[in-house]
């Protein structure tokens, strides 16, 4: 790859450029602030602009943004010792690629650079043996976890699934299909992240079926924080290598470890109802994520709770959302409620109900790539 750093800390430069050369890749250096970014990626053309020390002023970003528009072939990624909330969701709408620490971490800064490239390389470089799949509600209550954990069901009839949850502070998708304690959860794993491998993820999941696993969120809010975007890189790495659905379970929120878990997703689906609250959320996800670099292609909606006599139809949905593929759940509050409250999926208690054969079929409209591939590109592909 081709990379342009721009630093005025002599040593941070001297470091990057050390590391990234040893690695193969061809570094440019230039001394000075972040205000040299417009120049370098005109002169330079990288494939990647690291910019270092732009961290706090939002303003900034307006030439972060100028560059994206005008040379989206190139990754910019911001290195930052400190940070607000609000400077990176505004990096992201910019159309940051990475915000990483200054100075970063060599394991850290190599995983990212791999990223950029995999992304610059097209889906094909991409392939793995398991699907990530992701869940998120728009606005509370929209029944997210609820339509994960039943299709991670459904799917289990020929296929193996783990969901991993990944609401950190308030996750309680094992509650819904399970009524035992968590064999471990997301932050234990972290916590031994350089032990992970295919034995201690086996022996950390709560098993629901025996094709059906969840990781479970943390129990202690508080160990939310301990779970970084490395660890959701690694774990997701060998998740895809063990299972043929990763289905992730996540909050409305962005955050790093979000972020870095939406990157890997091959699809993620907004659980909305028919109310404008819901629709003016899931409008706002959808911008983030077009700042954030995903085709809208990449984002699907499922309106739960759907009834045809609804003020707010798949119609309505579509012309305020943009032409985005539509599922459609039916209502039946209580028995969905009898189902979470019984800690059983709906499809196994009631497999002629309305909603579970909705599911089913939903649940055949995601079937692995490898089964998708017909004739001349699916002698590409190892059968399932």
């Amino acid at each position: 790859m081709n990379i342009s750093i721009i630093s005025p800390n002599p040593q941070h430069l001297a470091e990057l450029e050390t590391r990234l050369k040893a690695v193969g890749h061809q570094v440019t250096s230039s001394a000075g602030g972040k205000s040299r970014l417009v120049e370098v990626v005109q002169q330079q053309h990288p494939d990647i602009v690291l910019v270092d020390g732009m961290c706090c002023d939002v303003s900034e970003l307006q030439q972060v943004e100028q560059v994206t528009n005008a040379h989206p072939q190139t990754a910019v990624l911001l290195l930052c010792a400190t940070h607000t909330p609000e400077f990176l969701i505004g990096a992201m709408r910019a159309g940051v690629r990475e915000v990483l620490p200054s100075p970063p971490a060599a394991p850290a800064l190599y995983a990212a650079v791999e990223r950029i490239t995999a992304r610059r390389q097209g889906p094909a470089a991409q392939l793995q043996q398991g699907r990530v799949l992701s869940f998120m509600a728009p606005k509370g209550g929209a029944g997210a976890t609820f339509v994960a954990s039943n299709l991670g069901w459904s799917l289990t009839e020929r296929h193996s699934v783990l969901l991993i949850d990944l609401n950190l502070q308030f996750g309680d998708a094992l509650s819904f299909v399970h009524d035992s304690k968590p064999t471990s959860t997301v932050a234990e794993v972290a916590r031994d992240i350089t032990r992970l491998d295919a034995t201690l993820l086996a022996s950390s999941v709560t098993r629901v079926s025996p094709r059906f696993s969840i990781l479970a969120a943390p129990d202690d809010m508080g160990q939310a924080v301990e779970i970084q975007p490395e660890h959701v890189d690694k774990l997701l790495a060998l998740a895809t290598t063990q299972y043929d659905f990763v289905l992730l379970d996540l909050p409305r929120s962005l955050d790093p470890v979000i972020v870095r878990a939406l990157d890997a997703t091959e699809r993620i689906y907004l659980v909305l109802q028919s109310a404008l609250p819901d629709v003016r959320h899931a409008s706002r996800l959808l911008e983030a994520f077009r700042g954030l670099g995903y085709a809208d292609e990449k984002s699907e909606l499922i309106l739960n709770r759907h009834e045809r006599s609804s003020e707010i139809g798949v119609d309505h949905v579509q012309r305020s959302l943009g032409r985005l593929k539509v599922h459609t759940i039916p209502n039946s509050f209580r028995d969905v409620r009898a189902s979470i409250n019984q800690g059983e999926p709906l499809a196994k208690t009631a497999r002629s109900h309305q909603i579970a054969r909705q599911i089913a079929q939903f649940a055949q409209t995601v079937q692995p790539r490898q089964e998708r591939a017909k004739g001349l590109f699916g002698r590409f592909f190892k059968a399932a």
